[in-house]
């Protein structure tokens, strides 16, 4: 039986969006020599804000001004610069409800997942580093590390917040200052954090928020003063990324797509394996790196996970995402809706099934429904390439052999999932698994001091944890 809820909207009162928002650089928000652009509520089409963009002058003067701030900055006892990573973790969490309708009103994300998933974490990035801050020389590498200089930092629309908090805590910590450009679709919780900074006292020019589109990410990137570059998004860019950086002695890591196996056999949990297999896909409607996006189930239990799955698929609600009640939200842009159509009618044309639950689809805004591809062959397109969106294609398997096989036939990875009871079979498929997370009978969940990152075409690097310290020392 089906409850059908009230709805329970979020107040959009507690936000102040300004009409416009300028650059922020050396502690002031200015104007930016760029055309300027809208950003958009995904929801409803409608536009929140306008957005200046920063061209190469803009970037240059950001880059001229962390490199002033570094001297200061970096010649700050670790316990100094752990003051301010506390004072900002402590501002976000009185924040937190602000910047959780911010976050879903610019990026379409259910209000649920941002006030219980990505605010937490981001609050929790920062208080983690600034633990840190004091105690690199115990951090294993070596008994001097030194910071790297001007980081540039370019992060993507699906966790705006929560990676300006991946890539921003750990520098600050290791007393690098940060260029940091958040993408075009969603730029307005980074500009936030940038009141956050001034609010926090943060010297001038230790974080410079620059935002634009593409050039303007490039020309942080290529920027000649820029020691080290952070960048979490699509393969397609993570390459010529590290092309242009080749030989140039900057420090890289690189964060980007996935099409993680989630794997269940036939002695796992059934009520709990299908909460993990909606939760690795369905979250943030699927616009996440490291989503369980291709499900490997034990033949012997196919049929029985899936009638498990379609039914709990039926309770799932669509919808605005200020409603407190809704789990599945908005497509983040119109560009991103269509990549996903493309490549789902790409799985009907190719042989595979299409399900998906009835649901209404709200008449503006960018809306996909929750759709899970039955009969998929490992040469689709569904299942070697990154749909980025709330888009299941379902394989079969026997043994665990073939499991692995299946699971590691893949350009990428990030992650894995494996559901069992037996913990000699996690061990033994972790072992096996080409991924840089293995999640054991639970996927999706993230903690700062555990780090992230991937092989292959999934980048290189880690960030969190202990691990994410060295991206950005001098070892």
């Amino acid at each position: 039986m089906r409850l059908e809820y009230a709805p329970a909207p979020e107040s959009r009162d507690v936000v102040e969006i300004k009409p416009s928002y300028g650059l922020f650089i050396n502690g002031e928000f200015v104007e930016g020599g760029g055309t300027p652009f809208k950003t958009v509520n995904p929801a409803d089409e409608q536009a929140l804000a306008e957005v200046a963009c920063a061209d190469e002058a803009d970037v240059d003067r950001a880059v001229q001004a962390a490199r002033k701030a570094f001297g200061v900055w970096s010649a700050l006892p670790g316990a100094e610069r752990a003051k301010y990573l506390f004072r900002i973790a402590r501002i976000i969490q009185e924040r937190a409800r602000e910047l959780a309708v911010l976050e879903t009103l610019d990026n379409g994300k259910p209000i649920r997942e941002s006030r219980d998933v990505d605010l937490p974490l981001v609050a929790a990035h920062f208080f983690y580093y600034a633990g840190w801050a004091d105690k690199l020389e115990y951090a294993g590498f070596g008994p001097a590390p030194r910071p790297l200089g001007v980081a540039g930092q370019v992060i993507p629309w699906n966790f705006p917040l929560l990676m300006l908090a991946w890539k921003i805590a750990p520098a600050l910590a290791c007393g690098n200052t940060v260029v940091l450009k958040p993408a075009e679709t969603t730029p307005l919780t980074a500009l936030a954090f940038a009141d956050i900074c001034v609010q926090a006292g943060l010297p001038a020019g230790v974080v410079n928020i620059v935002t634009g589109a593409g050039e303007t990410g490039a020309a942080v990137v290529n920027h000649a003063d820029v020691n080290k570059v952070a960048f979490t998004g699509s393969t397609e860019v993570g390459r010529l990324i590290a092309r242009s950086l080749a030989g140039t002695g900057k420090k890289l890591t690189l964060e980007l797509g996935g099409k993680a196996a989630n794997i269940v056999f036939e002695d796992a949990p059934l009520d709990q394996a299908v909460e993990g297999i909606v939760n690795g896909i369905f979250f943030n409607q699927g616009h996440v790196c490291c989503a369980g996006s291709r499900l490997l189930v034990q033949e012997s239990i196919r049929d029985e996970l899936l009638d498990a799955l379609k039914r709990r698929l039926g309770t799932l609600r669509l919808g605005d995402p200020l409603d407190k009640n809704t789990d599945i939200g908005a497509i983040n842009s119109a560009a991103q809706l269509a990549k996903i159509r493309e490549l789902a009618d790409a799985g009907e044309r190719e042989g595979a099934e299409r399900w998906s639950p009835a649901c209404a689809i709200p008449e503006r805004g960018y809306w996909f429904p929750p759709t899970v591809f039955t009969g998929v062959a490992q040469s689709h397109r569904i299942a070697r390439e990154e749909i980025f969106g709330p888009v299941l294609s379902v394989l079969t398997f026997r043994t665990p052999a073939e499991a692995v096989e299946k699971a590691n036939n893949t350009p990428y990875g990030l992650s894995a999932g494996v559901w069992t009871e037996k913990g000699s079979r996690i061990l033994w498929l972790a072992d096996r698994l080409r991924a840089g997370v293995v999640w054991a009978n639970t996927f999706n969940r993230f903690d700062p001091a555990s780090p992230f990152g991937g092989y292959k075409e999934s980048g290189y690097g880690r960030e969190g944890g202990r691990h994410g310290l060295e991206a950005y020392l001098d070892v």
